[in-house]
């Protein structure tokens, strides 16, 4: 049988390069998450405490859930819905497929509008138009997210450039692309970190990152390294296993999967690397999450030498972040409409963004007209990002994780993993037992954190 891209009998497309193989499913994992997630997670949990657990649980729990997801993919060629049907046939696993794809449509909707504040603020630094005073821009950031117009229009904008990405499809469209950015992100973020490590406060603010104090260990510090190495690297939606769907036989899926998340894990580190050098130069918190981004560091840039280059670099950085992300979540949709449904590319790529368009402009809205507009006490943006963070995403990654570590056939999983045998993985037999034990007991309990009831 074959599986086809454009649901019109055409072979299904694959990745071309091995470039291509890593830029893709990196771009995918890497995000805002990282640049301001990850410095938010460890300067509430000790620095370098969170460092060593964070570091600790990419590997018992990051990698061999990219592992579950990679096999998942690749052995069936197909979307996130058919994989659970063709590996399960006639059992109810293919639910969690579904739990996936409204993740996916969620996430995209709200990360989008957090995306356009990316381009609102480049513009407004390249331009020289960022206030210069403290005051000023942190009434500019209020101001601008409590407006109707301009973040609407932001929102779309950034979901029409990610319309014309993946319309092109998966060689010419999103691995092209993820080749371009991704070296270009790591140069940006390699730049900052130079320029954060000329700054006075640039010992402290490493000592902080990597001296761990194993007194400041607990359960919250346990739970917080383990949410953001789930969170970081998308698991839990789908986006690595329809990448890895497109991905060659030759590929090594172990691999890919651990450099998947050690490069991920270094963009966190760098992030790290860029913020608390600043943070502990200018006596700042890096606890303020967004404030952080679009009022804290725009201060520290707009004063330093050469500050609207600084705060155009920084922002075009966030920018490339995001949309390497984005793409990702798109796919899901996408190859979901054209598989499932018949549709062309071109159809199910405008009825995806066309939703999340939808669904965007009212995450967009409820700062500031549709603020009223609450259920359960949250706006449309938070109770997008509660039910997709906090619901589907850990329950999708630990449904995944057990059903490749219990249900799915063991001959099927270490074929993917030798690729038929042509070599031989000596981790086969870890990797089983993370996912059978531990995976879906860690990920549970983030789970169960994130709901409140520990």
């Amino acid at each position: 049988m074959k599986h086809t891209e454009e649901g019109n009998g055409r072979q299904r497309a694959q990745f071309a390069t091995r470039i291509g193989v890593v830029a893709t499913a990196v771009g995918s994992a890497v995000g805002l998450g990282n640049i301001w997630r990850f410095p938010n997670e460890a300067g509430s949990h000790g620095g370098g405490a969170f460092m060593i657990c964070y570091l600790f649980f990419i590997f018992v729990l990051g990698i061999p859930v990219i592992i579950a997801e990679f096999v998942m993919g690749r052995s069936t060629r197909a979307n996130e819905i058919k994989a659970f049907q063709r590996l399960a046939p006639g059992k109810k696993w293919y639910l969690t497929g579904y739990i996936g794809l409204l993740a996916s449509l969620l996430i995209l909707s709200f990360y989008s509008v957090v995306a356009g504040w990316t381009m609102e603020y480049f513009f407004l630094s390249a331009f020289g138009a960022m206030p210069s005073e403290t005051e000023g821009i942190h009434n500019h950031f209020a101001g601008f997210i409590t407006g109707d117009v301009r973040p609407l229009v932001w929102t779309l904008v950034f979901l029409a450039i990610n319309y014309a990405v993946v319309v092109r499809g998966v060689q010419k469209g999103i691995e092209r692309l993820s080749n371009l950015l991704m070296p270009m992100l790591f140069f940006l973020l390699i730049v900052f970190c130079i320029n954060s490590l000329m700054l006075p406060g640039a010992s402290e603010g490493l000592k902080f990152l990597f001296s761990p104090d194993f007194s400041k260990i607990d359960s919250s510090t346990l739970l917080g390294a383990m949410g953001q190495a789930f969170f970081s690297l998308s698991l839990g939606l789908g986006c690595m296993m329809t990448y890895g769907s497109y991905f060659p036989k030759s590929t090594h899926l172990g691999r890919s999967a651990t450099t998947t998340a050690l490069l991920d894990t270094l963009v966190a580190v760098l992030a790290g690397i860029i913020i608390f050098p600043a943070v502990f130069t200018y006596g700042i918190s890096p606890q303020s999450g967004p404030t952080l981004v679009f009022e804290t560091l725009p201060a520290i840039f707009i004063n330093l030498p050469g500050g609207i280059v600084w705060s155009s670099m920084f922002f075009f950085l966030l920018f490339l972040a995001s949309i390497t992300s984005t793409i990702s979540m798109s796919e899901i949709s996408i190859v979901y409409f054209v598989e499932e449904k018949g549709m062309t590319r071109r159809g199910a790529t405008m009825l995806s963004i066309g939703i999340a368009m939808v669904f965007g402009s009212l995450c967009a809205l409820s700062f500031g007209s549709l603020s009223g507009w609450t259920i359960c006490g949250l706006t449309v943006f938070d109770l997008f990002d509660y039910l997709s963070s906090n619901i589907c995403l850990p329950l999708g990654g630990m449904l995944t994780s057990f059903f490749v570590g219990w249900v799915m056939d063991r001959k099927i999983v270490r074929c993917e993993l030798t690729n038929g045998g042509s070599f031989r993985f000596r981790m086969l037999g870890a990797v089983v037992f993370l996912l059978k034990y531990v995976a879906p007991v860690a990920i549970a309990l983030i789970f169960l954190h994130a709901l409140g009831v520990i």
